[in-house]
């Protein structure tokens, strides 16, 4: 066994494998740019190495400098974890030129299985099923066009190398084709250094399903069950669960012997996912095999009770597999969380800042694997993802309920995160009634809210929250106030019955307390709808209050604003306007928002890299035309016209880095 690992990734992941690392004794070095010297996983490391700049380009995938730490520092192996080198050979080559031990598949496995091509050529040899579509890569427009117009619209474009969704578009007819084939290659060729782009068939409504497998030097192949991945934004998976309702016992071990005989056919060893898509009938169809430990790793880890970080390091250190494939049994149901740092209601765009407050869920059954904490600065260096959160149930509505629970007691502030509007995925009856497919969000979901209203309960149960919080800190400072009183005389008894008035958006709450913060015990009508509650001590109604409303624990996460409070539960946020009776009776005379008027510009959506600029000063552009492309936390994204105008000034050019709201362009008045 090893005696010291290096762990060439950071956040999160790199949190992870140090955990397993100190549970098996073995010693861990992580390394860090500028931008993470005081990031968590390097507090965690017994040692920690800076390599270099920000940039990964820099630092991160500076393979020459992370194999000159690990040697100096006497490192018998290199974990990759996942992003950066862990599906590149070339680096798994270099590690092994240098005497170590790559914690993963061989070089040739890598190679093989990274190419999308190769892999797909690989399956059908294999005679695994794949989608219709060409064999090698387009070599230009014209032929991208002879290949759609064989297999008919919508079409997939497909990067040859890398995977995470990135550079791959949906192109639904003819005229689109030109414009994503250029966006296709010119964001995979930053992401992989590769522009290799195939076409295939674009199946509607799938849902996606993978297969964990692990395999050993000595030809033990077994593997794990299946995760569903259909919810998903711009190609990234967002919710994981496993097992899956759609996936019957027939059909996991068929997909599951399936994975197992694509990756003997690859000479494969270490721990991988074979990913495919599921269409209405139950057919699957090879998509790629990703050669490297998955983000979405705890749910399986939950439901077999496997570790699969120290798999992986028994199995490059060179022991068998001591599980068969029938000691596999997956107990329960297990879904996670990715927590990222981006705007859903800027269509996922990603975000930067400081994280000021930084509180993790607890509970029985809820795991979570964070790479931040108070004070961690996110820049547009590396990947959005923060912090996965995975809950386990003995079946999936315990699980799924379990998950949100934990979800509305995670505070994140500082920065702009998905954190919510996960959580309203999760609490959505379509999700809770597995009616999914990778067209989900944008089936259920619009500028990142749902498109159902909340429900009276919910609105009910937050309406409580910051009625109690609003009426306890009033009584708290009527009392402080009381020594100051010219005639300081007994504490006059509370009254037994408080009256308010909420305006949350359009809807208005009549609420009734009957109680005191003595006994902690409140009989609370909203809109003559009678709840039972019992609150905490005062000194506990922080951002995060528990209540349990008849017999039912919630949490909820709160902020306060002047004499409003903000409340975010399962997936809500609502700001609360709290009135008395006599308040509530003059506030129509209080002054309204006025809405700001469109300025004659364009603001910058995210901070980031200008990549190209599209247009020149003078031309005139229609609203949605695509002005800009930038590329932020590994995504190149496109900037379009807010409206119909002509272009007057264009302040920035390819190459410069911006940051969010700096004005881009101005248009003529």
């Amino acid at each position: 066994m090893f005696d010291k690992i290096l762990i060439a990734n950071r956040g999160e992941i790199a949190v992870r494998i140090i955990r397993t690392c100190k549970r098996m004794g073995i010693k861990s070095i992580a390394v860090f740019s500028e931008a993470d010297f005081r990031s968590p996983y390097v507090q965690a490391a017994d040692e920690s190495c800076f390599i270099g700049p920000a940039s990964a380009k820099e630092s991160f995938l500076n393979s020459e400098k992370i194999i000159e730490v690990a040697v100096s520092r006497g490192c018998q192996a290199i974990h990759p974890g996942y992003g950066f080198l862990s599906e590149n050979a070339e680096f798994a080559r270099t590690v092994f030129e240098a005497g170590l031990v790559f914690i993963g598949p061989p070089i040739e496995a890598i190679a093989l299985l990274g190419d999308k091509t190769a892999s797909k050529e690989l399956a059908i040899m294999t005679g695994v099923p794949v989608v219709p579509g060409c064999q090698k890569p387009v070599v230009d427009l014209d032929e991208a066009m002879t290949v759609a117009k064989e297999i008919g619209f919508p079409v997939l474009l497909k990067p040859a190398a890398g995977g995470g969704g990135r550079g791959m578009r949906i192109v639904n007819d003819m005229g689109e084709l030109a414009g994503a084939l250029d966006a296709c290659r010119a964001e995979t060729l930053k992401s992989f250094g590769d522009d290799r782009i195939f076409v295939e068939r674009f199946i509607t409504r799938p849902r996606h399903i993978e297969i964990q497998i692990l395999a050993d030097s000595y030809g033990n192949i077994i593997h794990l069950g299946e995760r569903e991945c259909s919810i998903q934004r711009r190609y990234q998976k967002v919710i994981e669960e496993t097992p899956s309702r759609a996936v019957h016992e027939s059909l996991r071990n068929g997909m599951g012997k399936t994975a197992c005989e694509l990756a003997k056919a690859a000479g494969y060893t270490n721990a991988g996912t074979v990913e495919f898509i599921l269409d209405a009938e139950k057919k699957y169809y090879f998509l790629e095999m990703n050669t490297r430990l998955q983000v979405e790793h705890p749910v399986t880890e939950f439901v077999t009770g496997l570790d699969l970080v120290e798999l992986q390091i028994r199995i490059a250190a060179g022991e068998p597999l001591t599980v068969e494939q029938k000691d596999v049994v997956i107990h329960g149901w297990a879904v996670e969380a990715r927590i990222c740092a981006e705007d859903p209601s800027k269509g996922f765009l990603p975000t930067t800042g400081m994280i000021t407050r930084y509180a993790m869920p607890m509970g029985k059954n809820v795991r979570v694997d964070s790479g931040i904490d108070a004070g961690s600065v996110i820049t547009i260096h590396y990947d959005s993802l923060l912090a996965k959160v995975s809950a386990w149930g003995a079946n999936r509505e315990e699980a799924r309920k379990t998950l949100i629970r934990a979800l509305n007691g995670y505070h994140i502030e500082g920065i702009t995160t998905n954190l919510d509007f996960v959580n309203s995925v999760l609490s959505h009856p379509a999700f809770a009634s597995s009616e999914l497919s990778t067209d989900f969000i944008s089936d259920h979901f619009e500028d990142g809210q749902s498109k159902i209203p909340p429900s009276e309960q919910d609105l009910h149960y937050m309406t409580i929250a910051a009625v109690l919080v609003a009426h306890t800190r009033r009584n708290l400072v009527r009392d402080s106030l009381r020594p100051m009183s010219p005639h300081v005389g007994a504490a006059e008894p509370p009254a037994p019955i408080h009256k308010y008035v909420v305006r949350t958006f359009h809807d208005v709450f009549e609420i009734v307390l009957e109680g005191s913060e003595q006994n902690r015990r409140w009989n609370i009508n909203v809109n003559d709808k009678l709840y039972k509650v019992v609150a905490p001590e005062f000194e506990y109604y922080r951002r995060r209050l528990k209540l349990y409303i008849d017999g039912i624990a919630h949490m909820f996460r709160l902020q306060y604003l002047d004499n409003h409070i903000r409340a975010f539960f399962c997936g809500i946020v609502r700001i609360f306007e709290i009135y008395t009776p006599l308040e509530w009776s003059l506030a129509h005379f209080m002054l309204q928002e006025i809405k700001p008027v469109q300025e004659n510009a364009l603001r910058c959506p995210m901070p980031g890299l200008i990549t190209a600029v599209l247009v020149e000063e003078g031309v005139q552009v229609r609203k949605g035309q695509e002005l800009l492309r930038m590329e932020s936390m590994k995504m190149e994204s496109s900037v379009a016209a807010p409206r119909d105008g002509q272009i007057d000034k264009i302040l920035i050019g390819s190459g410069q880095t911006v940051d969010t709201d700096q004005i881009l362009i101005i248009f003529k008045e």
